[in-house]
């Protein structure tokens, strides 16, 4: 079996997506259409813009779900799933893919989504940090001995768990995970506390959109980072994906469930190769691969 799976926040990099405008009319209308919907021109930051421009949230999120949808809508007949996942944004790219969602609403939502980060970051300073080298229970015993707010927020892979929360919790609980043994605590250069309470501003204002936002049912199941197990109800994906922004993401749990069921074949869509590699992690014989026009 196939898996299809779509990157998040931090994959971005000055050039993305420019060979598909180049190459490809289809793709150059799309970027276009996608100008007019955010009412900027992203492509000018995608292409030619610093890295600092993609840094920012509400720049980073909707040209990462660009390059992913666009993408996968050039591989055509090629792109065959027998399941989808996007990990934190990259679930909005999969729900395109996988035509849950037509391409202007989940490029609306992303949209929508980014700014109500933004501002919920700028009304509480906040941020995250990666844990190395321990037990994925043994952060999460720790993390409850801290008295600020401070939660698991990735739960990457075996081993790799990013926290989030206050700054002052963050720096707490890096110095005790690594008095217990973490091999690195790493504070990450993000704007606020992604997946975790101080998001709940922000959670409200996008399930307001996804509401409101007609969802079909896909061409297969997506493995949501609420519960790490597949959906294809409409109603119960919107519920997943407005939990989302104040929840974990579970893609440990994910990528097991997922080679569990069969998936045999992992294809990551759109910038990086991140997920690839995470997925080796937990299963070194795993074939995964990045999209290639015309190959996958």
């Amino acid at each position: 079996m196939k898996a299809y799976v779509f990157p998040g926040q931090g994959a971005q990099f000055v050039g993305m997506g420019k060979d598909l405008y180049d190459k490809h009319t289809a793709a150059k209308e799309l970027f276009e259409k996608a100008n007019k919907i955010l009412g900027f021109r992203i492509t000018d930051l995608m292409f030619d813009g610093t890295d600092d421009d993609l840094k920012e949230t509400n720049v980073t999120q909707p040209a990462i779900f660009l390059h992913s949808v666009i993408l996968a809508r050039m591989l055509k007949e090629n792109f065959k799933p027998d399941m989808v996942a996007g990990h934190s944004l990259g679930e909005f790219s999969a729900l395109v893919a996988n035509k849950c969602l037509t391409f202007e609403d989940g490029l609306r939502l992303v949209q929508k989504r980014a700014q109500a980060m933004q501002k919920a970051c700028e009304a509480e300073p906040s941020t995250m940090a990666a844990i190395l080298g321990l037990d994925d229970s043994e952060v999460e015993r720790i993390l409850k001995e801290v008295d600020e707010v401070v939660v698991p927020a990735n739960y990457n892979s075996p081993g790799q768990l990013v926290i989030s929360g206050t700054i002052a919790g963050i720096d707490q609980a890096c110095e005790k995970l690594k008095n217990a043994g973490a091999k690195r605590a790493l504070p990450l250069k993000v704007g606020g506390a992604f997946h975790s309470p101080l998001m709940e501003p922000a959670r409200l204002e996008l399930a307001k959109a996804i509401e409101s936002t007609k969802f079909n049912r896909g061409i297969c199941p997506i493995y949501q980072n609420v519960t790490a197990q597949p959906v294809n109800d409409p109603e119960i994906i919107k519920s997943n994906l407005i939990a989302q922004l104040t929840s974990p993401v579970r893609w440990t749990q994910m990528m097991k469930n997922m080679i569990a069921d069969g998936a045999k074949t992992i294809i990551e869509v759109g910038p990086g190769t991140v997920l690839q590699g995470l997925f080796k992690k937990v299963d070194r014989n795993i074939n995964a691969s990045s999209a290639v026009i015309g190959e996958n």
